[in-house]
């Protein structure tokens, strides 16, 4: 059940109706008895407004990974057996800065889509070790209460030649999920900052096909060659722009790490800290994902690769503004990454 101060949400109320219309009113309903829903996103209204579009769409990957990685399904399962909410504080996607066909190119293949939304770039950091950057999308109307989204993209160029060119056999025929009726929508929406049901859920569904796999299943010559100079970039090749966390704000992040780790979970080995100190991060290992690779006789062969995972944050109160501080750390973010990479 959820707490005093995130009400339940039934099913006459905006975000209930748009996530069942979806997902479904099973998993609907679990999403929202799950989450930290705040308030103001729990009125009833035909014309769901750009917040209650945003959770919406925040609540439908949350479920979808809980469907793709077990580790992250076990943990939350023992949470919802106390009766607390889970604040869900951002999710991460990564992207690729290079040739990819009909899909926008790095980060903007979602910024088109999540500004409508409410988003707007909040931070901009730097992860020079990956050849990557990150941005955080912050919402502009609830920030402490609507998931992050941290958007990283690889930048192609920076990868040894060869590599460059295996990249582009991978992702240079991606297709944008994206079409007309997504886009009418988002404009609706963009422009009134509401929208009608049916255009909500046209943006949701929408949404939910861009957090997938856009180009065909990679050649494993191209995905090896791939990997030696990027495991982030090898990453991408199998899962795409696939949900690749989301994560539980908690009250102490290094005190629920060495709990979980004594339950048996598959935990990164140290807290990341940030440079301010604000800032403590650690997540489960990512669980490991079969997956197809094209071989040059035509045929395919499986091997096992690392998919998505879960991870927790705390986060302090900035003193100088009395608001939590939702910044990011170029540090943090590059350790993070490491759970992705097979040991």
């Amino acid at each position: 059940m959820a707490s005093a101060a995130f009400p339940a949400a039934d099913d006459k109320q905006t975000l209930s109706r748009l996530l069942t219309a979806v997902i479904g009113a099973e998993p609907a309903q679990d999403a929202l008895s799950t989450l930290a829903i705040a308030p103001e996103l729990l009125g009833e209204s035909d014309r769901p407004n750009r917040a209650q579009v945003a959770m919406a769409l925040n609540a439908a990957l949350f479920m979808d990974l809980l469907e793709r990685v077990p580790t992250a399904a076990r943990y939350v399962e023992d949470v919802r057996k106390t009766g607390e909410p889970i604040v869900f504080d951002h999710g991460a996607l990564r992207t690729i800065d290079g040739p990819c066909g009909d899909l926008p190119a790095g980060y903007t293949a979602f910024s088109r889509l999540l500004e409508p939304l409410g988003y707007e770039v909040g931070g901009l950091y730097p992860l020079p070790a990956l050849r990557m950057t990150g941005r955080a999308f912050v919402h502009r109307d609830l920030p402490e209460m609507i998931p992050q989204f941290f958007v990283s993209e690889l930048h192609v160029r920076e990868l040894p030649e060869a590599a460059q060119g295996h990249a582009e056999k991978i992702f240079g025929d991606s297709q944008d999920p994206l079409g007309e009726a997504e886009w009418q929508a988002l404009e609706a929406l963009s422009r009134d900052g509401t929208c009608s049901m049916d255009e909500a859920g046209t943006i949701v569904t929408g949404a939910l096909r861009a957090f997938n796999r856009q180009h065909p299943v990679p050649t494993l010559q191209d995905y090896r060659a791939l990997l030696e100079h990027s495991k982030e970039g090898a990453w991408i090749a199998t899962e795409g722009n696939a949900f690749n966390h989301a994560t539980t704000r908690v009250a102490d992040v290094v005190a629920l790490a060495e709990d979980l780790k004594a339950q048996g979970f598959p935990m990164k080995p140290a807290v990341e800290i940030s440079q301010n100190g604000r800032v403590r991060q650690t997540a489960i290992l990512a669980d490991k994902v079969r997956r197809a690779f094209r071989m040059p006789d035509g045929s395919e062969t499986e091997l096992d690769v690392p998919g998505s995972f879960y991870e927790f944050i705390t986060r302090d109160t900035d003193p100088d503004s009395g608001l939590l501080d939702l910044t990011f750390d170029s540090g943090n973010a590059t350790g993070i990454f490491a759970v992705t990479r097979d040991t």
